[in-house]
């Protein structure tokens, strides 16, 4: 408990065991957001495709390059801080070091760090596997394979990690060319699995002793879960169709029968029989749809409450605009066209997008820059946030099972209070209603750790032990 508190009080320091100096572009580029004015540039370059970004509850960038390096960025220098280079990766035209997650308590009960990869078994076949690597020191050590002998060839592997509130972790695969697996609750492959963090399945899993959370897919590339609580994933289609999918447990995503929207006449008749959730959002012809993110910052207004897309082959960003529940999707717009191949996003506290360019896959003709980790940011945004000032109360600090808030003043109208991780994400929310200073948050779920919550733009921190 003393070291949470800690955190509270002083941050933490990181052992830096090798800097890699950034360079700077010697030019910005901008592009406007409605009247917002987004700047572009190179927060570091030189590095060879970086697949996965994320940001850290140490608030670097962490990142994976499929050639096997995970490495720390300095968000403010761009120094690129190497942490391990995994020897048994293997590159294979799409494949290698692929997705990557941390763990919500990385920085004090449970320092892990989960990735996916490709690599040979002992009869020389290619194959996926999940691994968790211990964080210690400055350094990535200790993996233990939660996951192995996926079958794989060189593409559609799919491979994005993503842990959620409940302590459990997605993983998207791909159907590695065999289409018919995607169908196959048996097979792991052309699926999004549930795992506990441990690499045990989960319980309550849609079905009893089965990793499959969904199926039906051919290789979903992207995975988010936003604020609204619900998850979405960008997926590669074939010829016709890419897909934004809302991911639900036991749902059949169609692959190979469907492609895109159930709108042929045999896609309708398999639709209407397999439970098969139709996309909110398709890209036709094909973008080679890679990573997306949630975007719901007062930084760049225009962006709020949308879905941002990466493509490879269509070489932008497309911003994907969502109703109130993030239920269906509005009209689309491109950004940031100019780059080339987009495939890892991620989004810092101060609403700044962090875009790695994937120009050293094979698939073009890379720059003498590239591949770089682009800035897209509002220079002129002020943070909205107050000083608390009194004005939000918690207790107990630490707490344990609930915690009571309370407002200087009694609020005219209805007004939320949403409990934050460590890693910003949104995992409990309460209400003040009209005339009440006071309500109670349940912490039932909540593992030990640092957490925030804010109402009315301001912060109050606390611990749960």
């Amino acid at each position: 408990m003393k070291q949470l508190h800690s955190l509270l009080l002083t941050g933490l320091a990181y052992c830096c065991p090798l800097l890699l100096q950034a360079q700077t572009a010697p030019t910005l580029t901008t592009f406007p957001v409605g009247s917002t004015t987004v700047t572009v540039s190179a927060l570091t370059t030189g590095l060879s495709v970086p697949w996965e970004l994320v940001w850290g509850p140490d608030n670097f960038i962490w990142m994976t390059e499929r050639g096997g390096r995970i490495s720390r960025v300095n968000p403010t220098s761009g120094q690129v801080t190497p942490l391990v280079t995994l020897s048994d990766v293997v590159t294979s035209s799409e494949g290698g070091l692929l997705g990557m997650a941390l763990h919500p308590d990385l920085l004090t009960t449970s320092p892990y760090v989960y990735v996916v990869y490709n690599y040979n078994d002992a009869g020389g076949q290619y194959r996926e596997k999940l691994v968790r690597l211990t964080y210690a020191n400055g350094t990535l050590s200790s993996p233990l394979i939660l996951l192995g002998d996926i079958p794989a060839v060189s593409t559609h592997s799919g491979s994005r990690l993503l842990i959620l509130p409940d302590r459990t972790l997605l993983m998207t695969t791909g159907d590695a060319q065999n289409r018919p697996t995607a169908q196959d609750r048996a097979t792991l492959n052309g699926k999004i699995l549930r795992l506990n963090l441990d690499g045990t399945i989960p319980a309550d899993n849609p079905v009893a002793g089965n990793a499959s959370y969904s199926y039906g897919h051919r290789n979903p590339q992207g995975l988010v879960r936003a604020s609204n609580g619900l998850i979405y994933s960008s997926e590669h289609g074939e010829n016709a169709e890419d897909e934004v999918n809302i991911i639900e447990p036991n749902r059949n995503y169609g692959w190979p029968t469907v492609e895109g929207f159930c709108n042929l006449a045999a896609e309708q008749t398999f639709c209407t029989a397999n439970n098969v959730r139709q996309p909110i959002y398709n890209w036709a012809p094909t973008v080679g749809a890679a990573g997306i993110t949630y975007y719901d910052h007062p930084a760049i207004p225009g962006w709020r409450n949308s879905l941002l897309a990466l493509s490879l082959r269509g070489n932008r960003i497309t911003q994907i605009p969502l109703n109130t529940a993030g239920t269906t999707a509005g009209t689309s717009t491109d950004f940031l066209s100019s780059f080339g191949r987009l495939r890892s996003v991620c989004v810092s506290p101060q609403g700044k997008v962090y875009v790695g360019t994937s120009n050293r896959d094979g698939r073009a003709t890379p720059g003498a820059n590239d591949d770089q980790i682009l800035v897209l940011e509002n220079r002129v945004f002020t943070s909205t946030l107050k000083p608390n000032n009194g004005q939000l109360s918690l207790w107990p600090n630490p707490a344990r099972t609930s915690l009571t808030l309370q407002l200087a003043a009694a609020p005219t109208q209805a007004t939320a209070a949403e409990i934050r991780d460590v890693l910003g994400r949104i995992v409990q929310t309460a209400q003040f209603t009209a005339g009440q200073r006071t309500t109670q948050v349940t912490l039932q779920g909540l593992r030990p750790g640092l957490y925030s919550v804010r109402s009315n733009d301001v912060v109050q921190r606390f611990v749960v032990e």
